[in-house]
Order: structure tokens, then sequence, then C-alpha cells
């Protein structure tokens, strides 16, 4: 049976990623970037499709873990009748080649421990050749390879590596794990001490950065490192998450693969930055959006690979049975190829705030806004996916056509506020005819509501963000009905879902109830704090940070009948939304400062 994902931890070197269970397993590693076949696939499948355990041989009694504070280094004591053993991991922000270091530290007694390690590439599918040269143990397959240094004696087991060894009090005994290519000599690797010292350092320094105010600082840092972590470095691109195939419905099909950069999804997580002091991640992200969605507009993607790929095809892995016998498991994503209108809006708000926040401009920026405005004037009026990828057929989605008015709106600004040239009077008529447009058709009054499509009479939680962005005050009418509707129909033990079709089956035609979207969640906190319900908005974000596991973390939704989370995991976007609700409950600005004033 598959463990919760409650029980898992991040380590990263914001070019990579894996998940440490709490019983000191490794079961999901993508080496040397987010996007690459996993080396330990355990989490989709079982040990045999690739994992690395370092567990006590008798029964664990009790376990405690931690991250050391304001970083990424994470500690799992174990408790045994015969002792304690700690096991610190992390992945050093890496020079050349990816590390993976894992020290077991003896605390008291006498603890007999157990390693086993299972390579398997291309997602549990290639058994390695295993040979051991100059006391290291290497493990090849085509263009990859992977190498263990260690002290301790090793040896082979049906078609794994195993160790025993015992540790004593203030015993430390060290792993290193370095993925290179298998053509080029891997080099020595960092003392594993001083690189648990130097990355803990590194976190440091980053955290000291920070600027958030209010009373949840401390929920609001692990999840700003939660956020660091999921950026890839080398091109300042933000995935959405480290994982794949982890289900929205427990043993139901929607599993997507979520390693990759969301236009919408990199949006939020900018404000999250910029309002937390880290302008330079929002300038990376600016400058990999520039090279993302170079070249005609028409053409923009909605989703793009980490160094601005944009062929994200969708297959998948026969071989795995998935995460809780949940398939199938999909490596890439047919969304890349959607048209979602909301995107445009997403862009043109993220670049309006960075010019306001005082990012160094780029001349190409407006160039390029110039020439999605001028496909958009056109472009709003046709139906799309939406928001939420429904692979259906395409509709009036009114949070589209809302973040279309978003594009135009700023458009306006910009020339308005911030001196920039273009035909505003064209762009005000364009705003102001889609604000008509959505009031008319996106707006049921027998329902006293917003809609999720044109003519329809489903209510969707992405109508909370139109008081947001500036669309509606929070104090019309509408958005009162608003906000009521989704508080009638939408709330799934005191959380906010997605949406909710009158036949119980989902948008995109597949059954199953889904648990709620906790991002959702915080967009009802933000409704709520515009609307001036303070006490309701802490209530409910208070809820939020109550689903964090023991170590600060959230997936991607949480099924409050089975009381566990759900989805992709560690998810950014219930981490950026987290942020940003705390910044809205501690007074600091309008939800997301996304007004556009």
């Amino acid at each position: 049976m598959s463990r919760d994902l409650e029980d898992y931890a991040l380590i990263g070197d914001t070019q990579s990623a894996a998940l440490v269970g709490r019983d000191g397993s490794i079961d999901w590693l993508c080496l040397p970037r987010f996007d690459s076949a996993a080396c330990f696939a355990a989490l989709l499948g079982g040990p045999e499709h690739g994992r690395w355990l370092l567990a006590p041989t008798t029964e664990v009694i009790r376990t405690v873990r931690r991250y050391r504070p304001d970083s990424l280094v994470l500690e799992t004591e174990l408790h045994t009748r015969d002792g304690v053993v700690r096991i610190v991991d992390c992945m050093p922000v890496r020079a050349a080649y990816p590390d993976l270091v894992r020290v077991v530290e003896g605390i008291s007694g006498r603890v007999a421990m157990r390693m086993e390690l299972v390579v398997r590439f291309d997602y549990g599918q290639i058994v390695p050749w295993v040979r051991t040269t100059d006391g290291r143990l290497q493990a090849v397959a085509g263009a990859e390879a992977l190498v263990l240094t260690t002290a301790i004696e090793l040896r082979g087991d049906h078609a794994k590596t195993v160790g025993e060894f015992t540790v004593a009090s203030h015993d430390r005994v060290p792993f290193t794990l370095r993925w290179h290519p298998s053509y080029e000599t891997p080099g020595e690797p960092a003392d594993p001490l001083s690189a648990i010292e130097a990355t803990e350092v590194w976190w440091r320094t980053w955290v000291a950065r920070c600027n958030a105010p209010g009373l949840d600082r401390a929920a609001v840092v692990r999840s700003l490192i939660t956020l660091k972590a999921l950026c890839f470095a080398p091109t300042g691109g933000i995935i959405a998450a480290p994982t794949t195939s982890l289900p929205e419905i427990l043993g139901g099909q929607r599993n997507w693969d979520y390693r990759y950069c969301w236009l919408r999804d990199t949006t939020f997580t900018l404000y999250a930055f910029t309002h937390c002091g880290y302008q330079r991640e929002a300038a990376a992200w600016r400058d990999w959006l520039h090279r993302a969605v170079a070249g005609d507009p028409a053409k923009l993607r909605v989703v793009y690979g980490v160094a601005g790929e944009r062929r994200l095809d969708d297959h998948v892995i026969e071989e795995l049975p998935g995460y809780a016998g949940s398939s199938p498991v999909r490596i890439g994503n047919a969304a890349s190829g959607q048209l979602q209108l909301d995107v445009y809006g997403e862009v043109a708000d993220a670049l309006h705030q960075a010019r306001r926040i005082g990012l160094a401009p780029n001349p190409a920026t407006w160039e390029f806004e110039r020439l999605m405005f001028e496909w958009l004037e056109a472009g709003w009026a046709k139906p799309d996916q939406g928001l939420w990828e429904i692979r259906s057929a395409a509709r009036h989605y009114t949070h589209s056509k809302v973040m279309a008015w978003v594009a135009f709106d700023r458009a306006v600004k910009g020339v308005e506020q911030q001196q920039l040239d273009g035909p505003v009077e064209r762009w005000r008529a364009v705003r102001d005819e889609i604000h008509r447009d959505v009031c008319t058709r996106g707006y049921d009054a027998e329902l006293a509501s917003f809609t999720q499509s044109y003519g329809s009479q489903v209510i969707d939680a992405s109508l909370l963000l139109i008081p947001a962005v500036g669309f509606l005050p929070a104090s019309d009418p509408r958005i009162q009905g608003t906000i009521s509707a989704v508080e009638r129909g939408l709330l799934r033990g005191g959380l906010v879902a997605r949406y909710v079709t009158h036949d119980g089956d989902n948008a995109d035609g597949q059954p199953g109830r889904e648990g709620a979207f906790l991002a959702c969640s915080c967009w009802l906190v933000d409704a709520y704090v515009l609307a001036g319900r303070h006490d309701d908005a802490r209530a409910l974000f208070d809820r939020v940070l109550a689903l964090r596991n023991d170590v600060g973390l959230l997936s991607e939704e949480y099924d409050p009948d089975a009381e566990r989370l759900v989805g992709n995991f560690p998810q950014a976007f219930s981490h950026v939304a987290l942020v940003n609700s705390a910044r809205n409950l501690a007074g600091a600005g309008p939800a997301h400062h996304r007004t556009g004033t």
C-alpha cells in the first residue's frame, strides 16, 4: 500500500528534487533535472522500481523529524529499543554534478542499521550495470550513471545493493550519491559533513532576505523555501511540483505530470516572491518568460519545460502501477497545446507588477506585450479550455474573460501610469467591451452569482479572483452573491473544491468527486479579507495551515473523506496561495496586490 503523502519531506538543490519518507526511504528522485527520468520511482510503483533506504534493523518505536531552521536540510530521528539514530538528508546546491548526501548519526545506544539501494533508470524500467570501482559503487545505464561513495561494506542481493552497519553514540556514517553522464568521470564528491554545513548556510542566507510580515511568518518562510526549491536555477523557470501522476482522486485517472512551468502558476509565485523581498527570483522568472514565449503571441503556450521547451507530449509508463493503484502514470502534459486565455492576463499583470516594484526594464518586454495585446483584441472572444485545463469542448469561461479584461486594464495602466506608448483609447474600448460581456453573459441573476462559463449554472472557485484582480469590488452585490454561492456549493469539510457539476461528474466528463483544492481555499480567504469578513478569513486560513504535514508541506488537494493530502506534492500553487493569503491577513495590502494600482 502506498505511503500517505503526509509522510514525505522534500529535499532539493534548485535543479532537481527528492522525496524522503519518514522511515528513511527516498522513494522519488529525478536527476539531473526536475523533469528527468526518475532514478527512484518507488512512489509510483514499489521498492523494486527504485529507492534508497536507511533504516534500523529493529522496530522503530517513534519518529521525529524536522528541517533545520530556515533551511532545506532534513533531520529524521528514529527511536528504537536499542537507541536513537538521526538521518540527515540534503542535496547541496550544486557546482558541476548533483549530489544526494545522507549521514547517519548515533544519538544514544547502539543501533544496527541496514542500507538498501535499488537504482532503476527511466522510471523503474531499466536495471543498470552495477560494479565496484576504486571502492565506489557505480550504476550505469546508457548516458546516465550514479556513483555511491561510503565507507561501509556493500554487497549485491537480488538486483539491489545492501550493507549492514552499527551506529553508536556520536558516530557518523556518511553516504554520497552523485549523478554524472556515463561518458564523463564523476570527479571527487564533496565531503558530506562540509556539504551539509554549506547547504544549511546557503539556505539561511537566502531566507535572511525575507521581509514577510505577520503572525504566520514561520509558515510563510517554509512555503517560500519550498517555492525556491521548485525554481530551476539555470533558467529562472518555476515548476508546479516535483512529481508526476499523484492522483487528484485516489484510484482514479486524473493523474498529471506537474514537473513543468505553468505561466499562471509562476505568475502567482512572482507576487509571493516580490512582496517578500525576492526581486532576484522575479527578475530571473521574467527573463525566463522572455525566452519561453518568444515568437507569435497566438502560439503562446500555457506550460513550458524548465528551459522553455514547448513540446511536452503526453505518454504513459505502462510498467508502473501508479500511486495507490492510480493509473496511468503520465510523462509530459498534453495541456501544453490548449488555448487558455487567462494566461494572457496573468502575464500582462505580472509584467505590470514587475515594473511597479522597480525591476530593471527589459526593452523587449513591452514590445512583446504590445504584440500580445494586438492578438488578444480579437482573440479574447474565442472559447477556450479555461483555468482548470478541462479536456472537453472549448467554452466561454468567465474567469478567462475576466483575465482578458485584466490584460487590457494593465495595458491602459502601462500608458497612464508608466509612460509607455500604445493605442490607449483602443485598449480602453476593448477593456470596456469585455467588462460588459462578462457582466451580461457570465452572471446568472437566478443564482445571484457569476458562473463557470457563459450560459452554465456551474459555480467555480476561480470566480473568487474577480475582486482580487480589480474587475469588481468585493462590496458589489454580485461578488457578495458569488461568495455565498461558493459557500453553498463548493465547501467540502470546510475547504473549497474547484467546481462541482450537477450530475456528479467533473466538467471534463470524468466521474468522481475530487478533494478540496487548497489554493481555492486561500482564494476564499482573500475574498473574505476584501469583503471585511476577517474572522471568517482567519478561521479558514487556520484550517489550511492545519493540513500541512509535520514539516510544513502541502499537496495540490485534500480529500476530506479520506482525511489525507492528494495530488502532486509538494504543490507550488498551494504554497504560493498560502504566502499571499498570509500577507493579506497581515494587512500588507489588497489581495495579491493585483488590482493594478
